[in-house]
C-alpha cells in the first residue's frame, strides 16, 4: 500500500499538477497569477478553466458540479447541478461555463443573516475561490467559493479569512521592506489544526436523544472507570479503530488533506487527527472537509463521531488546537527564532506584534471561540481558561526582559539529554518546555492557540488573529517608516522594548489552571470572559468596530450581523438542550423510575405477605430513595419547564441569552444532577438507553 500513497494523494483535486496537463500555457499562467497574487481572472481564461474542470471531473467519474461555500450555520453547504445540457435531436452534452465557473446563486433567505437579509430577500451569491483547489467527491466536482448576498455582504466564513489574510499580508510585507527584505511580495499565513473527536457505537447512539439532537449526553452518571488510569492517551488502537482511522487517512489523502498524525486521546474512546500545515484558507476548508469525512466513515464501520466540545460530564472534552505562523513567499518563517533570537531582528518585531495583538484584542480572541459548547470545556482541565494569556517559554521571555532591561542576553546553548540508558541515541533538549494550559503558546515556529472547540469552524480564530496582527504591524510600519537605514536597528529595539513593556502583562509560564492564576490575572487587568454572553457583549465594543472596519475584514453592519448570528445560535442551543432534557427526564427516566417503584414495592408487599414479621430494612430504604428522587426529580424538571416558557418569551438576543445562561444552564444542571445521583441505584437497562459504562467502552 505504501507505494500507492503517492498516486493516491491528491487523486480527486484539481492540483497544480492536473492544471499544467490540462490548460493552455497562458492560461495556467493567468490563473496561477490569480491564485499566488491575488489577481483577478479574466471571464475569457475562466472559460478555459471551466472546460478543463469539466474534462478532469468526468473523467473521474463526476456528473455534478456544486459550488461548496460555508454559510455562519458553522457547517457547509452545496447545491448540485448536473453537467448535461440538451441539444438538438432530443440528445445532451456534458457542458459546464466559465459563468457557471465564477457565480452561483443559491437561496440565501433561508441561512443565518443577522438582519442582513429579509426573509422574502432571497437572492444570495456564490462566487469561486481559485485559491482552494477543487475536488471530486462523491461523484461530484466540488468547487470552493465565497458566498454574498445581493447587495454584497459577507454571509460565510470563507470571505473574511480571505480578507485577513491579505489584510496581514500587506502590512507584514511593508514592515518587511523597511527591514530590507525588498524581495518580498507576500506573506501566507499557515495554520495546522489538530482535530480532537470521539468515536461511539453508532448502534448505541441512536438509542440517546441527547446524542442525536445535541451531539452530547445531557444526563449520565459516570462509568465506573474513566481516564484516572491515563491508560488510553497514546495507547494502542483497539481494531476497530485503527480500520476507521486507515481509511478515513485513505479518503483525505485523496481529497489532498495532508493528515499526519493520529492516536488515542486522554479520555476513553476519545482520539486526535493532526495534519501538517498549509495556508490558512486552504487548512480552513479542509478542516470543515475533515469534519464531514470523519462522520461518513465512521458510519460506514458501524460508529458514530461526535464532535462536540463535551460530549460527556466528568472526562476531557475536544478542542481544535489551531496551530498559527507566518512565512514569506521566499521561504522565510516570520517566527522562527534561529539559534540566537535575541540578535534576530526581524523575528522579534512580528514576534512582538503578535503579543501585541494578543493583548489589545484578547476579547477578540476569546469571542472567536464563544459557544454553548465550548463553554462546557473552557477552564476544565483538559482545556485553557477563559483567561488569555501567552506562554513564551523560560529562553524567550528570558530575551524580552534582557531587551526591556537592556541588559546582555548571552546565546542560550542547547544541553544533551541525559536519559541514565546509554543504549539510548543521543539528543539534544529544546532550549524551553512546553505548557499545555496556555491558550496561546509559541512552540518553537509557531503558535499554538488551544483554545476553540472541535466542532468550531478554523475560520474565526484565524480571522482574528490575522487581523489583530495586521494592525500591530500597521503600528509599527507607523512608528518606523520615517527611520534612516542606519539607524533601524536601533529604532526597532526601542520599538519592541516599549511594546514589551506595554504588553508583558499578557505573558505567563506558569499553570493556567489554578485558582491563583486567575486572582493574578485579575490583578493584571486581563479579560476573564467566562461564558459566550459575557464574551460577545464586547464583539460590538468600538475598538472591535474599528479594528475589523480599518482593515476591511467586516463592514459595521457585518459586525453586527455577526454579533446577532452568536448570539441567536446560543440561544437556540441551549434551548434545544433543554428540550430535549425534558422530553428525556419526562418520556424516559421518570416512567423508568417509578416501574422500579412499584417493582421494589410490590417485592415488599409479596415478601410481607409471605412473611407478616419480616421487616425489609433495606428494601424500604431503597423504596423511600427512588420516591424522593422522584419527587426531586419532578420538582427539578417543573422548575425548568417554567422557566423554559419564560425564556421563549423574551424577544431580545442578549437578554434572552444572559436568561439562558444564568437561570437555564443551571436548572438543567439541577435535573441532571438529581437524574445522576439516583443512576448507579437502577438496575443495569432499565432507563432503555446506554449508560456512559456501555458508551464509552464498547467499541
Amino acid at each position: 500500500m505504501a507505494k500507492q500513497i503517492p498516486q493516491l494523494y491528491g487523486s480527486l483535486v484539481f492540483t497544480d499538477k492536473v492544471m499544467r496537463d490540462k490548460l493552455p500555457k497562458d492560461v495556467y499562467r493567468a490563473l496561477r497569477k490569480t491564485i499566488d497574487n491575488n489577481q483577478p481572472l479574466e471571464l475569457g481564461m475562466a472559460n478555459s478553466v471551466a472546460v478543463a474542470l469539466k474534462d478532469w471531473a468526468v473523467e473521474n467519474g463526476a456528473t455534478h458540479y456544486t459550488h461548496w461555500f460555508q454559510p455562519m450555520t458553522g457547517f457547509t453547504a452545496e447545491k448540485h447541478d448536473s453537467f448535461i445540457s440538451p441539444v438538438e435531436g432530443g440528445q445532451v452534452i456534458m457542458d459546464f461555463s466559465g459563468k457557471e465557473l465564477v457565480r452561483g446563486e443559491p437561496d440565501a433567505s433561508s441561512f443565518p443573516s443577522g438582519g442582513l437579509r429579509a426573509t422574502f430577500e432571497a437572492r444570495g451569491y456564490t462566487a469561486w475561490d481559485p485559491s482552494s483547489p477543487a475536488f471530486i467527491k462523491d461523484g461530484t466536482l466540488y468547487i470552493p467559493t465565497a458566498f454574498c448576498s445581493y447587495s454584497g455582504e459577507a454571509l460565510d466564513k470563507k470571505t473574511p479569512l480571505l480578507r485577513s489574510m491579505e489584510a496581514l499580508s500587506r502590512e507584514a510585507v511593508k514592515v518587511l521592506h523597511l527591514l530590507g527584505q525588498t524581495d518580498v511580495t507576500n506573506v501566507s499565513t499557515t495554520v495546522g489544526t489538530e482535530q480532537e473527536y470521539f468515536l461511539v457505537d453508532k448502534e448505541l447512539f441512536l438509542k440517546r436523544k441527547d446524542l442525536v439532537f445535541t451531539g452530547r449526553t445531557l444526563l449520565g452518571a459516570p462509568a465506573p472507570k474513566g481516564q484516572e488510569l491515563e491508560d488510553h492517551y497514546f495507547g494502542t488502537l483497539k481494531p476497530r479503530i485503527a480500520a476507521f482511522m486507515h481509511e478515513l487517512d485513505e479518503e483525505l489523502w485523496k481529497l489532498g488533506i495532508p493528515a499526519k498524525t493520529k492516536h488515542n486521546e486522554v479520555a476513553p474512546a476519545q482520539h486526535e487527527l493532526a495534519p501538517v500545515f498549509e495556508t490558512a484558507n486552504i487548512a480552513a476548508d479542509h478542516n470543515q472537509l475533515t469534519m464531514e469525512v470523519m462522520k461518513k466513515v465512521a458510519d460506514k464501520h458501524g460508529l458514530a463521531c461526535l464532535l462536540h466540545e463535551k460530549p460527556f460530564e466528568g472526562i476531557n472534552g475536544s478542542g481544535k488546537h489551531n496551530n498559527w505562523s507566518m512565512i514569506t513567499n521566499t521561504g522565510i518563517n516570520l517566527l522562527y527564532p534561529g539559534k540566537t533570537p535575541a540578535e534576530n531582528t526581524q523575528f522579534l518585531i512580528f514576534l512582538s506584534a503578535v503579543i501585541k495583538a494578543v493583548d489589545e484584542y484578547a476579547d477578540l480572541m476569546r469571542i472567536s471561540v464563544a459557544t454553548a459548547g465550548n463553554d462546557h470545556r473552557l477552564g476544565g482541565n483538559e482545556a485553557p481558561p477563559a483567561i488569555v494569556s501567552i506562554f513564551l517559554g523560560d529562553e524567550l521571555t528570558a530575551v524580552f526582559r534582557s531587551i526591556e532591561e537592556d541588559t546582555y542576553f548571552g546565546r542560550q546553548q542547547k544541553s544533551p539529554m541525559e536519559i541514565g540508558a546509554t543504549v539510548i541515541p543521543r539528543f539534544f533538549k529544546d532550549t524551553t518546555d512546553r505548557n499545555r494550559t496556555s491558550p496561546f503558546a509559541f512552540t518553537g515556529q509557531k503558535f499554538e492557540f488551544r483554545m476553540p472547540g472541535s466542532s468550531l469552524s478554523a475560520s474565526g480564530p484565524n480571522v482574528v488573529l490575522n487581523t489583530a496582527v495586521a494592525e500591530a504591524l500597521r503600528q509599527f510600519y507607523e512608528k518606523l517608516k520615517d527611520t534612516p537605514a542606519d539607524q533601524m536597528d536601533q529604532a526597532v529595539h526601542e520599538l519592541v522594548k516599549r511594546a514589551i513593556s506595554k504588553h508583558k502583562r499578557v505573558i505567563f509560564n506558569g499553570n493556567g489552571y489554578t485558582d491563583d492564576w486567575v486572582q493574578e490575572a485579575k490583578k493584571r487587568g486581563l479579560y476573564n470572559l467566562a461564558s459566550t454572553p459575557e464574551a460577545l457583549a464586547h464583539f460590538t465594543d468600538q475598538k472591535n468596530i474599528d479594528l475589523f472596519t480599518r482593515h476591511h475584514i467586516f463592514t459595521e453592519q457585518e459586525i453586527f450581523s455577526r454579533y446577532c448570528i452568536l448570539l441567536e445560535s446560543y440561544n437556540k442551543t441551549v434551548h434545544l438542550e433543554a428540550k430535549t432534557l425534558q422530553s428525556m427526564v419526562r418520556q424516559e427516566f421518570l416512567p423508568a423510575l417509578l416501574r422500579y417503584q412499584c417493582e421494589v414495592a410490590n417485592c415488599i408487599i409479596s415478601q410481607k405477605e409471605a412473611c407478616p414479621t419480616l421487616a425489609c430494612p433495606a428494601q424500604s430504604t431503597l423504596l423511600e430513595q427512588l420516591a424522593a428522587a422522584y419527587q426531586q426529580l419532578t420538582q427539578c424538571t417543573d422548575t425548568l419547564c417554567k422557566d423554559l416558557a419564560q425564556a421563549e418569551q423574551i424577544s431580545e438576543d442578549m437578554p434572552a441569552a444572559r436568561f439562558y445562561h444564568d437561570t437555564i444552564l443551571p436548572d438543567m444542571l439541577a435535573v441532571r444532577h438529581s437524574a445522576d445521583a439516583i443512576e448507579p441505584d437502577l438496575p443495569e437497562g432499565l432507563l432503555g438507553y446506554p449508560n456512559y459504562e456501555a458508551l464509552l467502552f464498547s467499541v
